[in-house]
């Protein structure tokens, strides 16, 4: 694996707006135990000293497509995965954004749950994937999908999580802008044959809300024969306006840069288009008359 440091995007002069953000792209072999794959992000983690958000990809830890082990791989909210994500946090003083993991509900029901650990090793935010996905995929029968959304305090900003697929539903996204997000991160496991979507859906919801997207995807590939998949990788840190500060390539690496936390209330100010939006409930109302204005 290797860090690389990207430009950072225009400075203000504020120092402290300035926040490190480290994308860890892995990948989760399946010849690799869980136990071994979180020891071994953890010392990877420790390696990168003054980061002040680190951001891992969706279920790394027990392999999004291991569906056959969904069930023995689960875990609660204080498991092997979070704790980890706790430790290194607490000892770094830097928040994890711990992707996701299949978590195992108090009523026995699987989640697809993304956790966000402050820098005090508390947890700060979890969301269970909403659009839990179907297509060649066995997510949609084994998870139950979530029901809530929040926005917390991060360190780029008032901080909402999505997940993989929620990429696609911009109502999503719209109530998350709502709700007063800056910055979204995205864990993810999106296959490299639909590569040129997630860049695409990436910038786009950038666009169309001025946020930050933080987004994480896994590499490497995942099964075998016939049914191996092979992931995206190119990770990525799109700005407010829609510009790629940042991107991964295609395999494992640790990608370090800097940005400007002041950059969404500069972008909104310049152009804003956020305050001449609509509420959703808003657009339900317009008539379906193509001619009811034309004739008034």
């Amino acid at each position: 694996m290797n860090a690389t440091t990207a430009p950072t995007t225009a400075q203000t002069e504020t120092p402290s707006a300035i926040r490190r953000i480290a994308l860890v792209q892995v990948a989760s072999p399946d010849a690799e135990s869980p136990a071994e794959r979180i020891e071994r992000v953890e010392q990877l983690l420790r390696q990168h000293e003054g980061v002040d958000l680190f951001v891992l990809p969706e279920l790394w830890s027990a392999g999004y497509f291991a569906f056959d082990r969904y069930d023995e791989r689960a875990e609660t909210l204080d498991g092997p995965t979070v704790e980890m994500g706790r430790r290194v946090a607490r000892d770094l003083g830097a928040a994890v954004h711990l992707g996701s993991i299949v978590e195992r509900g108090a009523d026995g029901a699987l989640h697809n749950t993304a956790v966000l650990i402050d820098a005090r090793g508390r947890i700060a935010q979890t969301y269970r994937k909403i659009h839990v996905f179907g297509y060649q995929s066995l997510e949609s029968q084994l998870l139950r999908p979530g029901g809530s959304l929040s926005v917390v305090p991060g360190p780029l900003g008032e901080t909402a999580s999505t997940t993989c697929y929620d990429l696609r539903f911009p109502g999503l996204w719209q109530e998350l802008s709502a709700r007063g997000a800056e910055t979204v991160v995205v864990p993810a496991a999106w296959p490299a044959a639909r590569r040129e979507h997630w860049r695409l859906l990436t910038q786009a919801r950038a666009v169309e809300h001025q946020v930050w997207v933080l987004a994480c995807n896994a590499c490497g590939t995942q099964g075998e024969g016939a049914g191996a998949v092979a992931l995206g990788g190119f990770s990525r840190v799109v700005d407010p306006s829609g510009r790629v500060v940042a991107e991964c390539g295609d395999g494992e690496e640790v990608l370090v840069v800097e940005v400007d936390a002041s950059r969404v209330a500069e972008v909104r100010a310049e152009f804003p288009v956020i305050a001449d939006r609509l509420s959703g409930e808003a657009y339900t109302t317009l008539s379906a008359d193509p001619g009811a204005e034309a004739r008034g």
